[in-house]
């Protein structure tokens, strides 16, 4: 029996790390943030709004999880998601979170209140709507996500260069934004401007990693606009 206890203990020990490294908001916005693609320290630190010494901190935890690898890229660091269960392992854990805890509903419910804009548009019925050319699907993410993943047809042109690039978008074709998930305010950003100067735009609730996730076709580099 003391045997028996002793391996259940430390196989709970094991899985316990895993519970350890993501209990931190800031190592749950790193893991997001990787789910759209390899980054260097500084790149994730800008994007999560922490000095580059706190995101290499916490990168490094995540690292001895096994969670996150690294890879040399010419003379930069880059962290990616160990593999592809990590990012599903993250996606269940946010559905888990919206699911049992009403705090997450009521402080998405408190950010949406008064944006039309945050509308979603279903996955299904854009890839129909795809098929018939019917729409202009723009990926307002940084370019190197952009290039890491995006979908099939999509434009690239970032929220900081859209209000300059307008002219490039067709005005007799709905533009359906997409970012970076639900919780990403890129896309909402992005269809306020739109409407704003006349376009008729929606935004696509999910991101890249549930795309990617639920064996959606991905293009991967750059794409002809």
């Amino acid at each position: 029996m003391a045997a028996e206890q002793g391996w259940r203990k430390a196989i709970y020990e094991q899985l316990a790390r895993i519970g350890k490294a993501v209990a931190s908001p800031p190592r749950l916005e790193l893991l997001d943030l990787l789910s759209q693609g390899p980054r260097t320290v500084d790149a994730l630190a800008r994007e999560a709004g922490l000095s580059t010494a706190n995101a290499s901190q916490h990168l490094q935890v995540l690292h001895a999880a096994r969670l996150v690898e690294t890879h040399k890229e010419g003379l930069f660091v880059e962290y990616r998601l160990a593999d592809e269960q990590v990012c599903e392992f993250f996606l269940t854990l946010r559905t888990l979170a919206e699911n049992r805890l009403a705090e997450v509903d009521s402080i998405v419910r408190q950010f949406n209140e008064g944006r039309d804009s945050m509308e979603p548009v279903e996955k299904q019925a854009l890839l129909e709507r795809v098929s018939r050319a019917e729409v202009i699907v723009l990926d307002v993410r940084p370019r190197e996500e952009y290039r890491a993943g995006h979908i099939p047809g999509a434009v690239s042109i970032p929220l900081k260069e859209l209000k300059t690039q307008l002219s490039s978008l067709p005005r007799n074709r709905e533009i359906v934004a997409y970012c970076r998930g639900p919780y990403c305010v890129l896309a909402v950003e992005a269809v306020k401007l739109l409407r704003a100067k006349g376009f008729r735009a929606v935004r696509l609730e999910a991101g890249m990693p549930e795309w990617r996730v639920e064996g959606r076709p991905v293009v991967v580099g750059e794409e002809a606009r």
